[in-house]
């Protein structure tokens, strides 16, 4: 299929999604607690990064604009809108993390609407636990571990894709040039995941080996997190505990 159609067919997706977990406010309520808690999980696990270094701009950027408990639906209407173009003007990597990006959103929202159908069973239990009970609990009920893989592996996709495009030449200049004429066309939210993307990679990749140690990073600690998240037992499964407490704080 053509990155075009894929771009929105998955966007038309994940606006079907979104308008069911919207039809019923406790169904709302609990998606919104899930993404709401997995963004503060994303700052707790890489707390050591965000609070400065070398890495400390990468992580920020996947926590906003991958992990962050925001609504990224104006920014993928403009993916969509754009889904012809994209394919037609941009090189491969621009087209290939559009391609991920988009995909990556429809895995997440249903993996989150599946985890918010399991939130509301549990709601009575919200007074007499913490939110990380809550959240292990409709994570395991939600199951399908190979989604949560598969999830992983786009966030890392669209990594290597922008650190790809951060070594083609005259990029840069093409997307200051582009500022304008994308604010005019109501393009802004994209064009700032652009820039935002390109001035990060471009940054950390000045360092050799940098973007490879911080992808590896991101790798290693959220399968970290997977295994203890589908252990037997996951409250003894590697740092889970300790982290866990960190985001019930």
């Amino acid at each position: 299929m053509e990155p075009a159609h894929i771009i929105r067919d998955a966007i038309a997706e994940v606006q079907r999604l979104r308008l069911e977990s919207e039809s019923q406010q406790s169904l709302s309520e609990a998606v919104s607690a899930v993404k709401h808690f997995q963004s503060r999980r994303f700052a707790a696990t890489y707390q050591d990064l965000l609070a400065g270094g070398p890495y400390q701009t990468a992580a920020q950027f996947f926590l906003s604009e991958l992990y962050g408990d925001v609504n990224y639906s104006t920014r993928d209407a403009q993916f969509a809108r754009i889904a012809g173009a994209i394919q037609r003007l941009l090189p491969k990597a621009a087209v290939a993390t559009a391609v991920s990006l988009a995909q990556l959103h429809v895995l997440t929202e249903r993996m989150d609407l599946a985890m918010g159908h399991s939130w509301i069973q549990d709601k009575p239990l919200q007074n007499s636990t913490g939110m990380s009970a809550l959240y292990t609990r409709a994570w395991r009920l939600t199951g399908d571990e190979q989604s949560r893989r598969q999830q992983l592996q786009l966030v890392l996709e669209i990594g290597r894709d922008i650190n790809t495009l951060t070594r083609t030449p005259g990029l840069r200049l093409v997307l200051k040039m582009m500022r304008g004429p994308a604010h005019a066309a109501g393009l802004a939210d994209l064009q700032h995941f652009l820039e935002l993307g390109f001035d990060t990679f471009s940054t950390m990749g000045r360092r050799k080996g940098a973007t490879d140690t911080f992808l590896q990073l991101i790798e290693q600690r959220e399968t970290e997190m997977i295994k203890a998240l589908f252990a037997d037992n996951p409250k003894v499964a590697g740092d889970y505990p300790a982290l866990m407490e960190k985001v019930d704080l």
